[in-house]
């Protein structure tokens, strides 16, 4: 089913154990590695250890890239594909972390620019993708955010939603689905949902999902999938259709992962 491991290469990676450090650092740091059963927990980690070898990951105003910061921000953007038969982001080279919350200058996008979610204001930000890279990421929300799901804000999954979103050209919420009728019924659902996000956002009223996600269709797909890994209990009984659709998309009951780990609930 994965072909990614098809690659001779990947396959020369995988043959070295996965290092008892990393591991340490996915059950202190990752919350998420914890809800996985043994076989998702094996697989993430072969996806863990692929990515951080093919993408470089370069520290900026003065970070310095560690294990830590290497293993947290490969499991979660891992944790998508879990899955998936994806090919590892395949057009992703390199990932800009920086230590705290970013001010990026204005960019003058070119008519021939591939990169649509290009920033084009001076206003500070945690994370932003382009189509074909780079990703940039702030350390100190990607470390928070993989600690504490709850808060149900994850810059990780949500930057590389964006990438997922734009394997078929354009960031426009409608990532490459897995046959013809599932784009029917995604359409219906999230152009529900999002009109809904939309109206009352406008009137002030409160929104189970972030109000964020009202921007535009990509800026939906990428929030809505931060609530389905982070709050997948309440996203399923509050959006049940939408959970649904992630749930199908994504191949990954989270809802029911957390349940089985945290029982009580």
């Amino acid at each position: 089913m994965f072909h990614w491991l098809n690659d001779h290469r990947r396959k020369k990676i995988l043959e070295q154990e996965f290092p008892a450090e990393w591991r340490k650092i996915l059950q202190n740091q990752v919350a998420h590695y914890q809800f996985l059963n043994n076989a998702e927990r094996f697989h993430l980690e072969q996806l863990i250890q692929v990515f951080a070898q093919e993408k470089s990951f370069e520290g900026c105003k003065g970070l310095e890239i560690t294990d830590e910061i290497r293993v947290v921000i490969s499991a979660e953007a891992s944790m998508l594909l879990l899955g998936l038969p994806h090919d590892l982001y395949k057009h992703l080279n390199t990932i800009f972390i920086y230590p705290s919350t970013v001010v990026l200058p204005r960019a003058r996008q070119s008519m021939f620019s591939t990169t649509p979610l290009v920033v084009n204001t001076e206003i500070p930000i945690s994370g932003q993708a382009f189509k074909r890279g780079p990703v940039i990421l702030v350390w100190d929300a990607v470390e928070k955010a993989a600690r504490h799901p709850e808060f149900g804000h994850n810059v990780v999954y949500h930057e590389f939603a964006h990438i997922l979103d734009m394997l078929n050209g354009h960031a426009d919420g409608v990532p490459p689905l897995h046959d013809k009728e599932s784009y029917a019924t995604w359409s219906k659902v999230c152009t529900k949902e999002f009109n809904s996000l939309i109206k009352k956002s406008q009137q002030g009223k409160s929104t189970f999902l972030d109000s964020y996600g009202a921007t535009n269709e990509a800026e939906f797909f990428a929030v809505a999938t931060e609530y389905f890994f982070d709050k997948p209990l309440k996203m399923e009984k509050n959006l049940r259709d939408l959970y649904d659709i992630l749930k199908g998309f994504y191949n990954q009951d989270t809802a029911a992962r957390e349940k089985n780990y945290r029982p009580k609930f």
